[in-house]
C-alpha cells in the first residue's frame, strides 16, 4: 500500500481516487472548494457522478500540506486553466524526485505548453509524467473496462505509472511519447466541439465520420510537426480518445458543442454544461499552434470562427465543405 494524493476533485479525479483506493493505496484526495470537502467527506458521493459510492478510508482536505507530504504519487487532476497556479502553490511541498501524475487535459493559451510542461517549469525537482486515453470519469468509477497510456520521459517512470493504476478494470499502455499524448488529449477536445455543433445541427453519422477521420488528421500533422510520433496519434492517446469524446454524451465539449450548434452562444453553453469545457481554452491555442509550425488546421479554424468571432455554425459548416479541392493523403499522392 502506498501513500497517494489527487489534487483536485472533479469528476475525473473522484473517479481516480476510487480507483487507486480499489488498487489498494491510502488515498488523500484536496478541493480548493471547502463545501466541496465537506460534501464528499459526509455524503460519500460527487454530485456529477450518482451513484458511485466514495469509501469511506479516501480521505479529503483542503491543506496542501497535508496533501502532498510524504506522499509516493500525486496526481495533478485540477482543470487545465488552474495547472500552472497550483503548481506554484504545491512546489515547496514537493521533494526531489518526487512523482507526479498529470490527468488534465489541456494547452496554455499564452505560452502554448502543455500542462506537464507547465508542471516541470514550476517543479523542476518533480519526476513528471502524463495519464491519458478514452476514459469518462462516469465509467472508470463504476468499474467499467477502459484502456488509458502512460506516458513519461523513462520508461522506468512510465511503468511505475502502470503499476499504480493497473487493475483488472483499468489497463494502462506506456509509452516515451509525452509530448504526442498530451496533444493528442487536448486538440481533441476542440474537434469534439465541431462534433457536437454538427449534432446541434441536425447533421448525420456521414458527418460524424468526416469530422472524426479529418480532425486526427489535422491533430497528427500538428503533433508530429511538433516532435511527437505518429503513432501515437493512432493509438488511446490518440484516435482513441478523439472516438469517446466525439461520440458520447459523457463529454462535456460534444455537450455544449451541441449547444451552439442550437444557437447557444459559447458562454450560455458553458453556463449550461455546469462544468469546465477544456476544448474553449484550447481552441486558440491550437489555432496559435498551427500558425507557429506552419500548419492548416480547417476544422479547428472554423471552431475558432464560431466561438470568437460570431460564425454561424451553419456557415462554418458551409465553409468546410466548399474548401480548395485537394488529396486525401499527400503522402501518397507524392507515390504516383
Amino acid at each position: 500500500m502506498a501513500n497517494v494524493s489527487i489534487i483536485g476533485t472533479g469528476t475525473w479525479g473522484t473517479a481516480l481516487a476510487v480507483l487507486l483506493h480499489e488498487n489498494g493505496h491510502h488515498v488523500t484526495a484536496w478541493s480548493a472548494i471547502p463545501e466541496e470537502i465537506t460534501q464528499l467527506s459526509e455524503k460519500r458521493e460527487h454530485k456529477s457522478l450518482p451513484g458511485v459510492h466514495i469509501p469511506e478510508k479516501i480521505q479529503f482536505t483542503g491543506d496542501l500540506k497535508e496533501a502532498c507530504e510524504q506522499k509516493e504519487l500525486i496526481v495533478m487532476a485540477v482543470p487545465s486553466i488552474f495547472t500552472r497556479s497550483t503548481s506554484k502553490k504545491i512546489a515547496s511541498l514537493i521533494p526531489d524526485g518526487q512523482l507526479i501524475v498529470n490527468v488534465a487535459k489541456g494547452i496554455e493559451d499564452d505560452t502554448l505548453m502543455t500542462l506537464s510542461q507547465q508542471i516541470e517549469q514550476e517543479i523542476p525537482q518533480a519526476d513528471v509524467a502524463v495519464l491519458s486515453g478514452p476514459s469518462h470519469a462516469e465509467e472508470v468509477s463504476r468499474g467499467l473496462p477502459t484502456t488509458c497510456v502512460a506516458g513519461a520521459n523513462t520508461m522506468k517512470t512510465a511503468e511505475r505509472v502502470q503499476n499504480f493504476f493497473m487493475s483488472p478494470t483499468f489497463r494502462v499502455y506506456t509509452s516515451l511519447d509525452v509530448l504526442g499524448i498530451e496533444l493528442g488529449g487536448s486538440l481533441k477536445n476542440v474537434i469534439a466541439l465541431a462534433a457536437g455543433i454538427a449534432d446541434g445541427l441536425g447533421c448525420g453519422d456521414n458527418t460524424k465520420a468526416a469530422l472524426i477521420t479529418r480532425g486526427i488528421a489535422e491533430i497528427a500533422r500538428l503533433g508530429c510537426a511538433m516532435g511527437g510520433k505518429f503513432e501515437t496519434f493512432c493509438g488511446l492517446s490518440g484516435i482513441g480518445d478523439l472516438i469517446v469524446t466525439c461520440a458520447s454524451m459523457h463529454s462535456r465539449n460534444r455537450r455544449a458543442g451541441i449547444l451552439i450548434g442550437k444557437g447557444y452562444t459559447m458562454k450560455e453553453a458553458m453556463d449550461e454544461v455546469h462544468m469546465v469545457v477544456e476544448g474553449v481554452y484550447s481552441a486558440k491555442a491550437a489555432l496559435k499552434l498551427g500558425e507557429k509550425y506552419n500548419v492548416t488546421l480547417p476544422i479547428i479554424q472554423e471552431v475558432n470562427e464560431v466561438l470568437f468571432n460570431n460564425r454561424s455554425a451553419k456557415e462554418a459548416v458551409f465553409d468546410l465543405m466548399l474548401r480548395e479541392r485537394t488529396t486525401e493523403s499527400f503522402s501518397i499522392h507524392l507515390e504516383k
